[in-house]
């Protein structure tokens, strides 16, 4: 099978999933009578993340809270929150914030900011959008709407301080090359306008390193390097979704980031590596990774807006496959959708089981060992 196929989606399935998963169905739960517990007080890297994300596909209000104070321990000092325009605005003007409200809420109540997720484009898909906008496309029309719609949910949440329009936008740009200039103008005028307005919260486009670099699309980044910074997620695999080399291999890629953002600044959006044995994963080359990661951050510290490690823990496979499934892209090969799920299923720092992976405990020191400026 072509490998540009199966690249696209790997880099597909892992935006799907990101979305999905962060628009939890919360479920209320009663909360028992306690006495309120004194919490050590904890000094936050705001340049410094984890994509928080409990076990279980429906969490209980409780067991997600919980989460978010085990993450915010470590003394990381920003999450990602995901969100689908059709979810948060499924009429025009008539926004739903229920379970935007809980989510932003649990980041304040952890000191945490928020790199915000908007997709006007999920990789190979653009979009997606709510029914009520007819015919999307990089014109004057949408970016009012856009525009319109990110000042509300930027002026409703000030936590937010970070806004990726669009994700791992390599993917359909590879399939949309004429669509570059539109989508650049776009951008421009959506940046302008909410610059305006927001002059603290900086803007940028999302790549995926990993895929422009098995697809050879390195002279992409400079042509999308709008806003405040570039963005990178990284999950070193191969075309088949294989971890076929080292992390010592894989970490010299790092580099690139910085080479390709033609002087912007840089943030990595989500960089992870699978614990899982059907592709390759060991729980030795995560920390492995993970250290290479964090020592290229402090050796280039000024030229980074954040770092966000993906993610906190691991899912069934079958809740990773179920959503893959559904992906409008779609996969072609059983091989692809299987090493995908158990991928992006195997990337946390505990398993399923509440387990510690010893990733974790790297990942306070590491945090430490940072400058927090």
């Amino acid at each position: 099978m072509n490998k540009k196929i199966l690249s696209s989606a790997i880099t597909a399935g892992a935006a799907a999933v990101v979305i999905v998963v962060a628009l939890l169905w919360i479920v209320p739960q009663s909360q028992p009578s306690h006495t309120p517990q004194i919490q050590p007080t904890v000094s936050h890297n705001i340049k410094l993340g984890l994509v928080i994300m409990p076990p279980t596909q429906t969490p209980t209000l409780a067991e997600i809270k919980s989460t978010y104070q085990e993450a915010a321990s470590t003394g990381i000092g920003r999450s990602n929150v995901y969100l689908s325009w059709p979810s948060i605005e499924p009429q025009e003007g008539k926004y739903n914030w229920k379970t935007s409200d809980i989510l932003m809420g649990l980041n304040r109540e952890q000191n945490l900011n928020v790199t915000l997720y908007f997709s006007v484009i999920n990789d190979r898909i653009l979009g997606p959008f709510p029914d009520w906008i007819e015919k999307p496309q990089f014109d004057q029309k949408l970016q009012d709407k856009t525009v319109q719609t990110l000042d509300t949910i930027i002026t409703r949440y000030y936590i937010v301080d970070h806004v990726i329009i669009g994700g791992d936008i390599d993917g359909y740009f590879r399939d949309h090359p004429d669509d570059i200039s539109n989508y650049v103008k776009f951008f421009d005028g959506v940046y302008s306008r909410l610059k305006e307005k927001h002059p603290d919260v900086k803007f940028g486009n999302w790549f995926s390193l990993n895929s422009i670099l098995n697809q050879y699309q390195e002279d992409l980044v400079g042509k999308l390097n709008q806003g405040n910074f570039v963005a990178y997620s990284y999950y070193p695999i191969d075309s088949t979704g294989y971890e076929v080399k080292s992390p010592e291999e894989e970490g010299k890629n790092l580099q690139k980031m910085i080479d390709l953002a033609g002087g912007k600044k840089i943030a990595l959006v989500e960089v992870g590596w699978s614990t899982a044995k059907s592709i390759n994963g060991t729980k030795e080359n995560q920390v492995k990774f993970m250290k290479l990661v964090f020592d290229f951050y402090k050796k280039n510290d000024s030229k980074f807006e954040f770092l966000t490690w993906y993610r906190q823990y691991d899912r069934p496979v079958d809740t990773c496959a179920n959503v893959l499934n559904k992906s409008p892209v779609g996969f072609g090969n059983d091989m692809v959708l299987n090493n995908t799920a158990s991928l992006l299923c195997n990337m946390g720092l505990f398993d399923m089981d509440k387990n510690q992976k010893p990733a974790w405990d790297e990942l306070k020191k590491q945090i430490q060992l940072s400058p927090n400026s």
